[in-house]
């Protein structure tokens, strides 16, 4: 994809320098109110006041609207387009029933190739630039995933789900196949321009012992890829866990004997942990995902992200479609407030923008690439309207000027109407309308 000249793009510039939680609100991020980024070849080559532009450079003008970070979702499965809204079953019953059925026709790779057209439009509308994303088992679905993000030159991290049991005869592999398939995929694409690698277990249910340590060693034998895999969603689940491993003194326990926890490993859900665990999380600095309309829709639980933040774990927030109801993260944002709040916390706007852009980006260990606005970054933008929709129009006449409260109003109002456009590398590659 050709990368287009130097510009700028004018708004109302926010980035976040600290994480609100740590930092108090105020100290925490950079507003302008008539600022301008400018982009040249892929990157931010400088932020500032937009009167300081030079006159003859090109500009796209956002006049009313908030220029931030592209945002990230840190856990989705791109074969679940279909599976959204399908009804009735917690966790272990939706697999079988409906998620399993729809990976299957993902052999076809024109169909891998259809669907994963599909998911990036859906991510580009909704404002995200970047994800951490489950393929299915088989390698041609993770081709044709990999094979679109490099035309967009989105950042993705992904790969192809490792099964070896308890899944359909279609979507099993076998330990040694499975790393075989891996390998090769690493091989051709971690590190392709802006494409990253995970190794991706689907979740100890579904993997034998050796498959585990298949899993491990490729970790091992590919440093700077990333792993991702499911734990602690669902009380059955974790029965099963103990079954199949009666030598394990918990869920988390299973990864870790297979060196699978650390720095670059992405956990969805962690809604049923032990201290222990939490404890251990922490030790290897691996990031738990925070999926709050997957955990509600499948009515897995509630998230303490309290108790993981308090114990020194990276928590990321994240859309899990098709379990997840939205691609929106505004939406996920919304959901997150509302879990929090029935678990007595809080979840302020400031720091769930914060997690939706640099935070996820520390959770993934990219902050120095994307999820801010500082000179050198990836030029990923997303600009956002909080008076996209009439009710968003009608609440915001009662703001005067009050950054939070506008915030607030994005994430639990907005969707994907409230996204103007999308820089993917300094590239729109999303409008809403003609500016």
């Amino acid at each position: 994809m050709n990368r287009p000249g130097r510009k700028a793009i004018r708004g109302r510039l926010l980035d976040f320098i600290a994480d609100p939680a740590e930092a108090g609100e105020d100290g925490s991020y950079r507003y302008i109110a008539d600022g301008a980024v400018v982009v040249d070849d892929g990157k931010i080559v400088s932020i500032g006041a937009a009167a300081d532009l030079p006159p003859d450079m090109p500009v796209d003008h956002y006049a009313q609207a908030l220029i931030l970070p592209g945002l990230i979702d840190t856990h989705i499965h791109y074969p679940q387009t279909r599976v959204i809204a399908s009804y009735g079953a917690q966790l272990l019953e939706w697999l079988d029933k409906y998620t399993f059925v729809e990976e299957q026709k993902f052999a076809d790779p024109e169909h891998a190739a259809a669907v994963a057209r599909f998911f990036f439009d859906e991510l580009l509308r909704n404002g995200t630039t970047t994800a951490a994303v489950y393929c299915t088992v088989h390698p041609q679905s993770v081709e044709a995933f990999f094979t679109e993000s490099e035309r967009l030159n989105t950042l993705m991290i992904a790969g192809k789900v490792m099964m070896d049991r308890n899944a359909p005869d279609d979507l099993t592999d076998n330990a040694k196949r499975g790393a075989a398939e891996s390998a090769a995929l690493i091989e051709k694409w971690h590190g392709l321009g802006r494409q990253l690698y995970a190794v991706t277990p689907r979740f100890a249910v579904t993997s034998s012992e050796a498959q585990l340590e298949a899993a491990g060693a490729l970790l091992r034998d590919h440093p700077g890829v990333y792993m991702q895999t499911h734990l602690a969603e669902n009380h059955a689940e974790i029965a099963a866990i103990r079954e199949q491993f009666p030598w394990s003194r918990s869920y988390t326990d299973v990864y870790d004997r297979f060196g699978l926890l650390g720095p670059r490993a992405i956990f969805g859900h962690g809604i049923h942990l032990s201290d222990e665990e939490i404890a251990r999380l922490s030790e290897t600095d691996s990031t738990v995902a925070f999926c709050p309309t997957s955990n509600l829709f499948i009515g897995s639980g509630l998230f303490d992200m309290a108790r993981l933040r308090a114990r020194g774990v990276h928590v990321g927030l994240a859309t899990d479609v098709g379990g997840g109801t939205s691609f929106s993260m505004l939406r996920t944002a919304a959901e997150a407030y509302k879990v929090l709040q029935l678990n007595n916390q809080n979840l302020p706007a400031l720091q769930a923008f914060h997690l939706m852009t640099r935070g996820n980006a520390e959770a993934l260990g990219l902050a120095d690439r994307i999820g801010t606005l500082e000179p050198g970054s990836d030029a990923d933008i997303t600009v956002l309207d909080a008076s996209a929709t009439p009710a968003m129009a009608h609440r915001m006449e009662t703001i005067q000027g009050n950054l939070a409260e506008e915030l607030f109003v994005l994430m639990t109002l907005g969707d994907d109407r409230a996204t103007l456009a999308t820089y993917v590398a300094g590239e729109r590659l999303y409008c809403a309308a003609e500016i």
